[in-house]
């Protein structure tokens, strides 16, 4: 499905985004993967957003829409919630423009992510035990201050700056027809969906999400913005609602989405192994959805050049080694991946 003129950006809105946030983002490396492309008998790539500044694709939104603040908003400051790594792109891009910047997360964030949310200069507020509760909380900080407000997903700036990753896709693989792509709120995917169907209309845009409390694919299934308790995760990138106001990337995701794709938090913990033992590369959980779906066979119709987005690589280091420790114990004794 090609464009329309609903969409709330257009291919030309993401073409300027990539001007806009070159000087505070990388262009990622797309990587050929002998492995995972023996394992799907496809040709399979993966873009690697975990090598970004702040070890995730983040920044490109938050660097996209805070360039686009007037001077007076900047030099206010911004806030927003996150539940870490949005945080630290905000944090990072505000630090590069020397602006005041303040991150609300939720008790549930991991302390890693927060101490780096800190390091990078950033006032952190940290209320309530879920994304919702910190994310209520901070539009009263919000008033009180008188800050620029930095969605997460839900905002047609960062949905562009997201859509950057697409056009660099296009660029580095053209004939791609297959994107694996995390999805949580939604802004990952509708930005690179955005960019790849204007160009190329048939290509399958594949959503991954954990099976643990995936809002979004649950909201696209009951047809509406929904909510649903907040379980611990692997994959604590991809936690967090959509907004029952959710003005675009539900709209989005529902038009440009092609197939959702869930996956146990055994199946996550292989990927991130995976990742490291394959290919000498940390990605979180959240990062790693899109390899644990195809490294478990879940995706149908895969097309014969596949891309998979690695979206993010800030887990703890013995987290990983733990994970990888287990996971080789299992492998190695003959058992199942339900034992991770």
């Amino acid at each position: 499905m090609s464009q329309t003129r609903s969409d709330p950006i257009s291919q030309r809105d993401i073409h300027l985004a990539q001007q806009r946030i070159a000087a505070l983002t990388r262009r990622t490396p797309l990587c050929f993967s002998p492995s995972l492309s023996l394992q799907s008998g496809r040709r399979a790539y993966l873009k690697l957003e975990n090598l970004q500044q702040t070890g995730s694709f983040k920044v490109r939104g938050a660097a996209n829409c805070i360039q686009q603040l007037i001077s007076e908003q900047q030099q206010r400051g911004v806030i927003t919630v996150s539940t870490g790594n949005h945080g630290r792109a905000v944090a990072y891009v505000a630090n590069q423009l020397g602006l005041p910047a303040l991150i609300c997360l939720s008790r549930q964030s991991p302390p890693y992510k927060v101490a780096a949310i800190r390091d990078l200069g950033a006032e952190v507020f940290v209320h309530g035990s879920s994304y919702d509760e910190a994310e209520a909380h901070s539009f009263l900080l919000q008033q009180e201050r008188g800050l620029s407000r930095i969605e997460p997903f839900d905002d047609p700036r960062i949905i562009a700056g997201q859509g950057v990753i697409g056009l660099e896709l296009l660029e580095e693989l053209p004939q791609i027809d297959t994107a694996v792509i995390p999805l949580s709120g939604g802004g990952l995917l509708s930005g690179i969906a955005l960019a790849l169907k204007a160009v190329r209309p048939t290509t399958r845009i594949i959503g991954v999400s954990m099976e643990r409390a995936p809002v979004m694919v649950y909201s696209l299934r009951v047809g509406r913005p929904s909510e649903l308790p907040e379980q611990p995760t692997l994959a604590d990138a991809l936690v967090g609602g959509i907004g029952r106001d959710n003005h675009y990337t539900f709209r989005l995701v529902q038009r440009y989405l092609d197939e959702a794709v869930l996956v146990s938090e055994p199946e996550i913990a292989h990927a991130m192994a995976w990742a490291l033992q394959e290919h000498q590369l940390v990605v979180e959980g959240g990062g790693a959805v899109g390899l644990a779906a195809l490294l478990a066979g879940k995706v149908a119709g895969l097309g014969q050049h596949v891309a998979v987005v690695i979206s993010g690589g800030n887990v703890k280091e013995k987290v990983l080694q733990a994970i990888v420790a287990k996971n080789r114990i299992v492998l190695e004794s003959g058992g199942s991946l339900d034992e991770l």
